[in-house]
């Protein structure tokens, strides 16, 4: 019988975690066990919780003790979709105290329900023909109110800095200045005119947005115009509606996975879900090419330990391709050799106000992240890097250079 295995952490559980956990199991699946006469017993067995795991041990919090347990839920109870699973496995469970829900192991039927990433890191990199270091990615800043001109000068900007991909502001809707359908047709053709004159490709993640109804043909049409890739805001949709995208032959472009909305589900300790879970696993599972989460050093920061889960998710072996991990938020070329100590080469490195506040503009931003990037694949001091590159030097005049956390 195939199983559904949960894995949680329970802060303040009781005198008797064990009793606890039966609890869980019965009250997720049977709903009751012990009042049952023992023939109905007998029908239920197929489909009642069972306990795999209870470790208890010493909470982190002043909150005293502490347990993680791990549920096995047939996968009989549930339909073949993560709305059904989640609220199975999580459901009025996520109203019933101090719990976090921080894995879930999939069996191999469930997964082939899935789609997993389209593209994935390999996909991506064969795009844009480059194997042997971090993707350089920057985003739109200061985009509200403007029009299609201004956006056209950043994006030519941007891409002559020599980034890999350029992504769309989050909160970049559709207001009339610079229409979505607009906005991917000139945006192609400024890339290829910045592709014609340095040689380098230049991928742009266009905001895809709107009522939940309309997604899917704006998604294709984003296609038919030859987007290079999608950037959704995930959690403030549903897993659900991006895995519908991933599915869709006619959506047949890269989805990157925003993670607004997310904190308010994994930022507590004792609630909510696992940021490796839900930025990671999820995501992925789920059919993210991209996904997006604070790295452990910017202005918006994660502990070091789960930023490095959520990358270790997006890349651990598993019967899908490997999703791109993207550590964001107040990133500057200092932060560079930091993030390629922590997150490899199989990562991208995403800033805004680093490529954009340079004292060069945003060419000169590009251009410092790609020197400093060069200077840690040959082990080449820093300041010695920044010695032949004064865009590198101003950046790091700037900003200073990261140290280690």
């Amino acid at each position: 019988m195939s199983e559904l295995l949960a894995t949680y952490l329970l802060t303040e559980p009781g005198a008797d975690t064990e009793k606890k956990a039966e609890q869980i199991a019965t009250g997720l699946t049977v709903g009751s066990w012990t009042d049952l006469p023992l023939v109905k017993q007998e029908q239920m067995q197929k489909h009642k919780g069972r306990v795999v795991k209870v470790e208890e041990r010493e909470g982190h919090l002043a909150s005293g003790k502490q347990a993680v347990i791990t549920i096995a839920y047939p996968e009989v109870n549930f339909s073949q979709d993560i709305p059904a699973l989640l609220t199975t496995v999580f459901g009025k469970l996520s109203l019933d105290g101090k719990i976090k829900l921080i894995d879930l192991e999939f069996s191999e039927a469930f997964k082939r329900t899935l789609p997993g990433p389209k593209f994935g890191v390999y996909g991506i990199r064969k795009m844009l023909g480059e194997f042997e270091r971090p993707l350089l990615m920057s985003i739109f800043k200061g985009v509200i109110g403007r029009d299609l001109s201004d956006i056209k000068e950043q994006l030519r900007q941007q891409a002559l800095g020599g980034v890999d991909l350029i992504k769309d502001d989050e909160i970049f809707f559709e207001t009339g200045l610079a229409p979505f359908e607009t906005r991917i047709t000139e945006g192609k053709q400024i890339l290829k005119e910045t592709y014609e004159q340095t040689g380098h490709k230049t991928l742009y993640a266009v905001n895809l947005t709107g009522r939940t109804a309309e997604l899917k043909d704006k998604a294709r049409r984003a296609a038919e115009l030859g987007a290079d890739a999608l950037l959704l805001n995930v959690f403030a949709y549903s897993l659900d509606v991006m895995q519908s995208l991933a599915e869709d032959p006619d959506v047949s472009i890269p989805i990157m996975a925003h993670p607004a909305v997310s904190g308010a589900f994994t930022s507590s300790p004792l609630y909510g879900f696992s940021h490796a879970l839900l930025l990671g696993k999820l995501n992925r599972y789920c059919g993210a090419d991209f996904s997006l989460f604070p790295s452990p050093y910017g202005s918006v920061v994660l502990p070091r330990e789960d930023a490095l889960a959520i990358h270790e998710e997006c890349v651990r072996e598993d019967a899908f391709k490997h999703t791109f991990a993207v550590p964001s938020a107040g990133i500057h070329p200092g932060m560079v050799p930091l993030l390629m100590r922590d997150f490899g080469i199989d990562h991208i490195i995403n800033a805004g106000g680093g490529i954009h506040g340079h004292p060069n503009g945003a060419q000169g931003g590009g251009k410092a992240f790609r020197a400093i990037i060069d200077a840690v694949l040959e082990a080449q001091p820093i300041e010695e890097k920044a010695g032949q590159c004064e865009d590198l030097k101003l950046a790091l005049d700037k900003w200073g250079k990261a140290e280690a956390v």
